[in-house]
């Protein structure tokens, strides 16, 4: 082999182990390698992870969030959910804040109840329901969004979920399994950790796979 093809076959592997690393070519890089939960904590003194054949499993007694260790701003957040069955309810933290067994920001809303307001916006530990308003000049409109079946049906509810949520200045983007269930307007947090979360229900088992995030410039 020539010198200029050995370096041009360096340079095509180079670029295939770069592609692999950022999840299929594109600007998204894995938050969760399939093996363990290397950038990931659980700031709580309760709550069991494990990682199950690609998935990281989330088990507990009582409500708990496993957050990134690193912060971002400006980002596009996916990642995938499979509620178990029964009561559940989880969600997907973005731009959240951390203390010891505390988490609370804003959550991309996953909702296994007949309410269906999967994919709101929810700001946990403070004020709630944003989107879905529960009062206000937004609550007809956002109670009359999340009454199309679009928005409604978003959710498989006994299956695997995709989520994307985007964040860019003060706007804040959710989309479930394509649907876009958010699209709002909140300077409340320009910067924080990314999170997954157990709603607390004892012997249940949360799941969740292919998180990546994409920085945005």
């Amino acid at each position: 082999m020539t010198h200029a093809l050995f370096a041009a076959s360096a340079i095509a592997l180079a670029s295939l182990a770069l592609a692999d690393h950022h999840a299929g070519g594109d600007n998204a890089i894995a938050l969760f390698n399939g093996k363990d939960t290397s950038g990931w904590r659980n700031p709580y003194e309760w709550g069991e992870v494990k990682v199950v054949d690609g998935e990281i499993h989330l088990s507990a007694e009582k409500k708990f969030f496993l957050v990134t260790e690193k912060k971002y701003s400006d980002f596009i957040f996916e990642g995938e959910v499979h509620l178990p069955e029964g009561k559940a309810n989880s969600g997907f933290m973005y731009r959240c804040h951390v203390e010891p067994n505390k988490v609370y920001g804003y959550q991309a809303e996953v909702d296994g109840s007949e309410r269906r307001w999967s994919g709101g916006l929810y700001d946990e530990g403070r004020r709630a329901w944003l989107w879905p308003a529960k009062k206000g000049d937004k609550k007809e409109i956002s109670n009359a969004h999340f009454k199309k079946p679009e928005v409604q049906n978003a959710l498989k509810r006994n299956d695997w979920n995709h989520y994307k949520i985007q964040c860019k200045g003060d706007h804040l983007q959710v989309w479930v399994n394509g649907v876009q269930t958010t699209d709002y307007h909140d300077d409340k947090d320009a910067e924080g950790y990314l999170g997954i979360q157990h709603h607390g229900e004892k012997g249940a088992v949360y799941r969740f796979r292919n998180l990546k995030v994409t920085v945005l410039k």
